[in-house]
């Protein structure tokens, strides 16, 4: 019988979206800037925009991005996963731990990944702030913001006040991704390109580990 793709979201409509939108679509693109930056091609618009952020530095704007990459670094990240999923395990919600944990855990290691495969150099067209050594694609802080807030919310979900935490937790990813570009540290490409790929990983667990499901 021929694969039929209205078929496979009528029989399976409740994974069928999740899946394309969630899944299948960021990866997909993720692959697909990396396979260009593998064959030496850059990404339009990627440096009129570093330079156009930096063309409109202030001090105020300096210490304000300088605080909001501090805190989407490595130690307050793995401080803030260590901190709920001890919170989560010592509640008894073991399910969910397992999935916080993938999630956030498995999104840094797949970012090591990705940099180590790819090497991509850091944007070097003025002295940052905040200089950085290793490689640029993707952005690190970019998806290890996005994952905190990504589980956070899907482990939420089910709260009254789910909302102000897809908000906030929105709105922190955004900025800490912006003040790497702001920074210079990073071109706008290898922000977006830790968005998506957080989205399809932690999607990806989501469906695999179903934390809401009871223990």
């Amino acid at each position: 019988m021929p694969f039929s793709l209205s078929a496979f979201f009528t029989r399976y409509r409740r994974w069928g979206w999740p899946l394309l939108l969630g899944v299948v679509g960021p990866w997909g693109i993720f692959l697909k800037a990396s396979s260009e930056l593998q064959e030496g091609e850059g990404f339009y618009g990627d440096v009129a925009a570093l330079r156009w952020v930096h063309a409109h530095a202030t001090p105020a704007l300096d210490t304000l991005n300088l605080l909001l990459s501090r805190l989407g670094g490595p130690l307050p990240m793995v401080g803030v996963t260590i901190g709920i999923l001890g919170a989560l395990w010592w509640r008894g919600r073991h399910r969910a731990a397992w999935f916080f944990g993938a999630a956030t855990v498995g999104a840094a290691a797949l970012n090591l990944l990705a940099k180590w495969i790819l090497g991509r150099p850091r944007p070097a067209f003025w002295v940052s702030l905040a200089p950085e050594a290793s490689s640029s694609f993707p952005s690190g802080h970019a998806m290890g913001s996005a994952a905190l807030a990504l589980a956070l919310g899907v482990l939420l979900a089910r709260w009254r006040g789910r909302w102000l935490a897809w908000v906030v937790g929105g709105l922190f990813a955004v900025s800490v991704g912006f003040s790497r570009v702001y920074l210079g540290v990073h071109y706008p490409s290898d922000v977006l390109a830790g968005w998506l790929a957080t989205i399809g990983w932690v999607t990806s667990v989501y469906l695999v580990l179903r934390p809401h499901r009871p223990e």
